[in-house]
């Protein structure tokens, strides 16, 4: 196994197998061109890249089956490394050559279809490319092989342009998203707390997408943080991190933070020993009952290190959290659909205890205690919340599920902002402008979603609709999509 395979699928970035494909009576030029352009395209952007020798094949192009046998052989023997791959028709292409190289390949990635574009006053015969006519060609052999492939914005695109650039950089986070999401390991940390129904799921709907979840009793867990003495290493480095995370309120005894450090060190152990890439926990209110703290620190830390912990062993939350993860590089945090902000229809607020990362948070954060499950079962045994109000700025929603009923995985996902108008409330606080949001509640609610969601600092609804729609078939509802 490679380096680059070995590394976590949210921290490794995608090697892209690349295919210029040109005809034999068109100007050999266009390929060793193309060729050029392209890499420089992906190196640009920091993205690996495989692809056999120039000297290979005539002029660095897929123009024969001889070409495809050769292109597919080299592809096979580095499927565990090929996250997917770029076919660029420098000319009309050969769609043949083309369709048998993806084909008996067999990776089973994402393809990305690009074609170069002719130039006015280059349309004599040694000029011209109809790579506008040979996309048409290739897409309609990769439709009679049942080859999914992506589109970019416009029928033909210029390698070195800004408009391919972008979409070179979506498709690499479609397939990072892909591959990552087959193959996940979802860890489950205690029991569903009795009272949420909701967060009820199908683990076999999962598995049969390529999601595994691993299980695990919360006395477990808790068995193991009793068990770490506070001058372990783990516990010690555990201290430290809390420390610099954000701001402890002088009332908070420092007995409390040690406990919260044994707790997310056990954790920690726990989904390192089982390689889990998220995880959702059991978060109330046995921890706070049985041992004594909250475990919103120990998610939001996970958090932001791009291991996402959803609430309430909500464990398609979390897959959600990890598709969000990878797809944008950055922290998700988890929330509840929770108020209307007055008379404003554009607004919603969304809520958590919390667990959301510091940097989705975007802003500075208070660790103290739980607030309602505080006065209930005694603040002394609530530490470890993370509060703040969500900085303002856009930012991307999801959610999937698993639709029992169907005997599918439903999804929904669209655009929002966050805001700075103040909600004089406690825990975390997420002010979200949603254009027509009570056209997306309907959706939700009509649908049977759960009551929380994953949000993601950034706009990156379009790869992931790309991805869980075109290779993972979730068929997600794209709010706001015309």
């Amino acid at each position: 196994m490679t380096q680059a395979a070995s590394l976590r699928a949210v921290d490794r970035a995608p090697v892209l197998g690349l295919v210029v494909s040109s005809r034999a009576f068109f100007n050999a030029e266009h390929a060793r061109g193309a060729r050029a352009d392209l890499i420089a395209a992906l190196k640009g952007q920091g993205l690996a890249y495989a692809v056999p020798e120039a000297s290979a094949t005539p002029d660095g192009a897929v123009a024969t089956m001889a070409d495809a046998k050769l292109y597919s052989s080299y592809f096979r023997e580095r499927r565990d490394e090929i996250d997917g791959i770029v076919v660029c028709l420098a000319n009309f292409g050969d769609e043949i050559a083309v369709t048998e190289t993806i084909r008996r390949a067999g990776l089973g990635v994402p393809v990305l279809v690009q074609a170069c574009p002719d130039e006015l006053d280059k349309l004599g015969v040694k000029g011209r490319r109809d790579s506008y006519c040979g996309k048409v060609s290739v897409c309609n052999n990769f439709r009679q092989a049942g080859i999914d492939w992506t589109d970019t914005r416009d029928q033909v695109e210029d390698p070195k342009g800004p408009v391919f650039a972008a979409d070179l950089a979506d498709f690499a986070r479609v397939c990072k998203t892909v591959r990552g999401l087959k193959g996940a390991r979802i860890g489950a940390i205690g029991a569903r707390p009795g009272a949420f129904r909701t967060v009820r799921y199908s683990e076999k709907l999962l598995e049969a997408t390529g999601i595994t979840v691993l299980t695990v009793d919360l006395s477990e867990i808790i068995g193991a943080a009793e068990r770490l003495p506070a001058s372990d290493p783990s516990v010690r480095a555990k201290l430290d991190d809390i420390r610099a995370y954000g701001k402890i309120p002088a009332r908070i005894g420092e007995d409390k933070v040690e406990r919260q450090a044994r707790f997310s060190a056990a954790v920690d152990r726990w989904i390192a020993d089982n390689e889990c890439d998220a995880a959702a926990v059991q978060c109330w209110d046995s921890l706070q009952a049985n041992y004594g703290c909250a475990s919103c620190l120990t998610m939001s830390m996970m958090g932001e290190r791009l291991q996402p912990a959803a609430c309430e062993v909500d464990v398609t939350g979390a897959v959600s959290m990890y598709a969000l993860a990878l797809a944008s590089g950055s922290a998700p945090g988890f929330l509840d659909w929770n108020n209307n902000y007055g008379d404003r229809e554009d607004l919603v607020v969304g809520t958590h205890c919390s667990n959301f990362p510091r940097s989705f948070m975007g802003a500075d954060i208070e660790i103290s205690e739980l607030d309602i499950l505080g006065e209930t079962l005694g603040r002394d045994r609530c530490f470890g919340a993370v509060k703040g109000h969500v900085a303002p700025g856009p930012f991307t929603f999801l959610r999937m599920s698993t639709d029992d009923r169907e005997g599918r995985i439903a999804s929904y996902l669209g655009r929002g902002e966050f805001t700075a108008d103040p909600f004089p409330m406690d825990g975390g606080i997420a002010v979200c402008r949603i254009e027509d949001a009570r056209g997306l509640m309907k959706h939700v609610t009509r649908n049977g979603f759960e009551h929380h969601v994953a949000m993601v600092r950034g706009d990156v609804v379009a790869p992931l609709e790309e991805a869980l729609g075109r290779y993972l078939g979730w068929a997600p509802y794209v709010h706001g999509s015309r």
